[in-house]
């Protein structure tokens, strides 16, 4: 499969990294290379901090695409949301298939190994069976978590565990018996 990457910074090439590994090929993309990210890919990872998803938006035609959106807008020193951003690229981006997902785990989890639990939101049914494939593909799990009206509240997670590590604690402690 061919995976256009808007962005290149640690998520961008973690995750790039690792669907390599798998055997897709990859384009990821800077400042006025995301337009031809976009055409290269069959499916498209938005991996821009939050700031910038307007912008790279706009610059790129996603229409039938599968977009995966891996993006969160936390408020530094409340760890709240403070936008869900899966419905805003959905605004955005009303031609594309959106899938909310890798949105959870820091950066670092995708540079090695990670078999990790990946929580996806989305409305499209055949959008949601290619980013499991990406999932599975990446020795990751597949967890459906609904539509992607329920993306909010995989950020209000993210959100949440941030405010935990900066703090100090260990969110897999919260959840681990």
């Amino acid at each position: 499969m061919r995976i256009g990457i808007l962005g290149a910074g640690n998520m961008a090439h973690g995750l790039g990294g690792l669907w390599a590994k798998a055997g897709h090929e990859i384009k990821l993309s800077h400042r006025g290379e995301f337009a031809e990210a976009a055409a290269f890919g069959d499916v498209i990872l938005l991996a821009v901090l939050a700031e910038g998803v307007p912008d790279v938006l706009r610059t790129v035609d996603l229409a039938g695409k599968v977009l995966i959106d891996c993006t969160n807008s936390v408020v530094p020193g409340e760890w709240t949301v403070g936008v869900s951003m899966a419905h805003r690229v959905a605004e955005l981006a009303p031609k594309a298939r959106v899938v909310k997902a890798f949105n959870l785990c820091h950066e670092s989890v995708w540079r090695d190994d990670p078999r990790k639990l990946v929580p996806i939101c989305g409305d499209d049914p055949e959008a949601l069976e290619i980013v499991k494939s990406l999932v599975t593909g990446i020795g990751c799990t597949p967890a459906d978590a609904g539509p992607l009206s329920r993306a909010a509240i995989l950020e209000a997670t993210a959100a949440f565990v941030i405010g935990l590590s900066v703090s100090g604690f260990d969110p897999r402690e919260a959840l681990d018996g």
